[in-house]
Order: structure tokens, then sequence, then C-alpha cells
């Protein structure tokens, strides 16, 4: 934390953990999809042959130094990122994902600010809405 290199370290490191300790139990029949962002993991599951616990409990055992905190899903949905991830019987939904404690407000456009600081967060919203395969009615909506 604090250094430059941080990110990097904790990068490779994560990376020859999943390779070196984690490798056999992404792979296996309980796990459906592993996916990392950073320190963020997604997983999905087969309930006929394992438990979310099952899994927390594997994963922390691979490294001393390391605890995984699991967020579960909570009404058939869960936050990845920015992103919200609905199931549904047949197909996975994606929505955006705000915290409670979003706000959408950007520079004001007054602000001593350079001009490239005030227009990237309109370039970020506008590429966001535009690149997220959302549902067609919530396209037209918006």
């Amino acid at each position: 934390m604090g250094f430059p290199i941080s990110n990097t370290a904790a990068e490779i490191f994560l990376q020859h953990l999943e390779n070196t300790r984690l490798k056999h139990t992404l792979q296996s029949k309980h796990i459906i999809l592993s996916t990392r962002y950073a320190d963020d993991i997604l997983m999905i599951y087969n309930t006929k042959y394992t438990t979310p616990e099952t899994i927390h409990q594997l994963i922390n055992k691979r490294h001393p130094n390391l605890q995984f905190t699991p967020s579960h899903e909570h009404k058939s949905s869960i936050s990845f990122l920015d992103l919200l991830l609905i199931r549904q019987p047949d197909k996975m939904q994606i929505d955006i994902y705000r915290k409670l404690t979003t706000i959408d407000t950007t520079i004001n456009y007054t602000y001593n600010q350079p001009n490239e600081h005030k227009m990237a967060a309109y370039r970020y919203m506008t590429n966001r809405m535009t690149s997220l395969p959302l549902a067609a009615d919530r396209k037209e909506t918006e």
C-alpha cells in the first residue's frame, strides 16, 4: 500500500497463488466460473456439489496471510465491480450497480479544473451507458 509498485506486486502474488494453490479448486466441477479483477473475485458454483462456506474455508486455507471475505447473493443478485448481476431461471441479467452512498455529481464547469478532468466523468458515464448489455426496454427509457 502506498508504493507505486504495490499494485504490480499484489497482482503477481495473486496470479502465483491462483496458478499454484488454487488452480485445482478453480478447475473442479464445483466451480462453474471464476474470474478476478485486482482483488475482487466472482465465483459461480454448482450448488449440487458445494456450498459457499466450503469454498470460503478452502480458499482461506491456501495461504496463512490471506483472508478472503465473501459477499453472498441477496435476492438473486450480487454486485461485482460496478455491475449488478441478477440471476434469473434462464439467463443472467446485467445492470449498473450504484452504492447507497453514490451521488451523481461531477465537477462544476465553472470550477478552476482542467477541462479534461471535467469531461472525463461525462465520457465515462456515456461509455458505460452505451457499452453495457442492458435489456432493450432499459435502453429505451434512459
